[in-house]
């Protein structure tokens, strides 16, 4: 059994959170700033379904991203050199917020249901405009996200071709087999050109992004979407390199960081940041996330909340040249 939580309760310690399902802890409470700060500060977050209970979790193991390790592919590093894209923060948080809430049709044609319901949306703005939450954003200019939409098109419909001879194929004739295409339909080429140029000369489409909460120095990631390819990626990616290139280790810091109970590095975990991904997912360990037990993921969360906050939530144009 998990306990119930009045509106002024203090959770439990997470140490009580159940094995199945992992990392559930306790019902009830409310989404206020203090309750999702409070929550937050001890490695849980809340997760639930429209018109069920508020749901607490705090699993283990527990996914994190540590912004040195995140793995650019050659494909990716590409998508960052030659898309033309520019990358915000903090201009369009609720809006980021409805993209990651917004259906999702999965490998099977359905469509995924989201817990990021009205009363998520309003409590996670409450945050935002108090400075905790944050947003990063792709934007691409219409024009270039309109070509890439119909490239995608043409190749679902070359793939879709592909799959219907190679079907009438195998029903003629069960021992032939037709490879996928070889040459697939390409994207129409865009010339990219500077951020800046982008900017002031086309019109922009949000196409992607993430948002997530931030204490002190230590970043919770809650969700990600993406209407273009590689979008979210492309979000990621700058949120790593920024939180990377501001040193968030604690040696650092003009206001020093509280110390941990025990060294960190023992057990494979730098003393720099970390993302909480919470749960595991292939797409994130792709991308180099990975699982810590949740007694070190608490260890090093009560030093990160501890650090002086970023009180600037810009991100620096050069961070990938």
């Amino acid at each position: 059994m998990i306990p119930w939580l009045s509106d002024n309760a203090p959770f439990p310690p997470v140490e009580h959170a159940l094995r199945l399902p992992n990392g559930l802890l306790a019902a009830g409470g409310n989404l206020s700033v203090p309750r999702l700060l409070d929550a937050y500060r001890h490695g849980i977050f809340p997760w639930f379904n429209p018109g069920e209970p508020i749901l607490w979790w705090s699993p283990d193991p527990r996914m994190v991203l540590i912004p040195s390790e995140f793995k650019i592919s050659r494909s990716l590093a590409k998508v960052l050199r030659n898309t033309p894209y520019e990358v915000r923060t903090d201009t369009a948080f609720e809006q980021v917020m409805r993209s990651c809430a917004a259906p999702r049709t999965n490998h099977q044609g359905g469509h995924h249901g989201t817990w990021i319901h009205e009363d998520v949306i309003a409590a996670y703005c409450a945050l935002h405009q108090l400075g905790y939450a944050h947003s990063v954003e792709v934007w691409m200019p219409k024009k270039s996200f309109q070509l890439q939409i119909e490239g995608e098109t043409r190749r679902q419909r070359a793939n879709d071709m592909d799959s219907a001879i190679s079907t009438a194929m195998s029903a003629r004739c069960p021992a032939t087999k037709l490879s996928s295409c070889d040459s697939p339909v390409e994207w129409p080429v865009v010339t990219p050109g500077s951020q800046r140029s982008i900017a002031e000369e086309l019109e922009l489409e949000l196409v992607g992004g993430l948002y997530g909460v931030c204490i002190g120095h230590m970043f919770y990631g809650e969700s990600m979407f993406s209407n273009a390819s590689n979008a979210s990626k492309i979000a990621l990616a700058h949120l790593a390199r920024q939180l990377e290139r501001w040193q968030i280790s604690p040696s650092s810091l003009d206001t020093p960081c509280v110390p941990c109970a025990e060294p960190v590095e023992a057990s494979g975990v730098p003393r720099t940041g970390m993302i909480d991904c919470q749960m595991n997912t292939h797409h994130l360990a792709s991308l180099g996330a990975r699982e810590i037990p949740r007694s070190e993921f608490i260890a090093r969360l009560q030093e990160l909340v501890h650090c002086a906050p970023i009180t600037n939530w810009q991100f620096d144009t050069d961070l990938f040249p």
